[in-house]
């Protein structure tokens, strides 16, 4: 199995949110099963069949956290030392040539990108487009209305 690259904050995200499955989500699916096993009939049970796709969805994404966790390479930015280029975790900001608007984003791994939080995914276009690049570098980016091109104004290990 190969290495998932996950920022630290990333990393802290995914055991936050496996722990509440572990020590919330499946108590409650648990009690709610036995609950609806109490009402008798399970063949025209609506609750015991909602419990157990709960408990199916829960079981799964413990799963697939755990799996995630454990081929983790997490990474803290503030110990990047990539002499000024851009890599996984660095933020990175921008100038889009064409109307100089100026934005900032932070190269992360897929579960965590969030482009309200100005996170972008390793394997988007932008991404793939900055990294290995310098400040002072324009690069071309691939968007849906063509290709647009930045300015790399300053790389920071925040």
């Amino acid at each position: 199995m190969s290495t998932i690259p996950l920022t630290k904050f990333g990393a802290e995200l995914l055991k936050q949110e496996l722990h509440k499955l572990k020590t919330k989500d499946r108590p409650e699916v648990i009690n709610a099963i036995a609950e609806a096993r109490a009402q008798g009939d399970l063949s025209e049970n609506a609750e015991y069949d909602a419990a157990k796709e709960r408990q199916a969805f829960i079981e799964g994404r413990i799963a697939e956290l755990d799996s995630k966790l454990s081929a983790a390479q997490i990474i803290d930015p503030t110990e990047l030392d990539a002499e000024g280029r851009v890599v996984f975790a660095s933020t990175v900001q921008l100038e889009d040539l064409e109307n100089g608007q100026k934005v900032q984003y932070q190269i992360v791994g897929e579960d965590e990108a969030d482009l309200k939080l100005n996170k972008v995914s390793i394997t988007s276009p932008i991404a793939r487009a900055l990294i290995g690049k310098y400040a002072g570098d324009v690069v071309g980016v691939q968007a849906p209305a063509g290709v647009r091109e930045y300015e790399i104004l300053e790389v920071l290990y925040i």
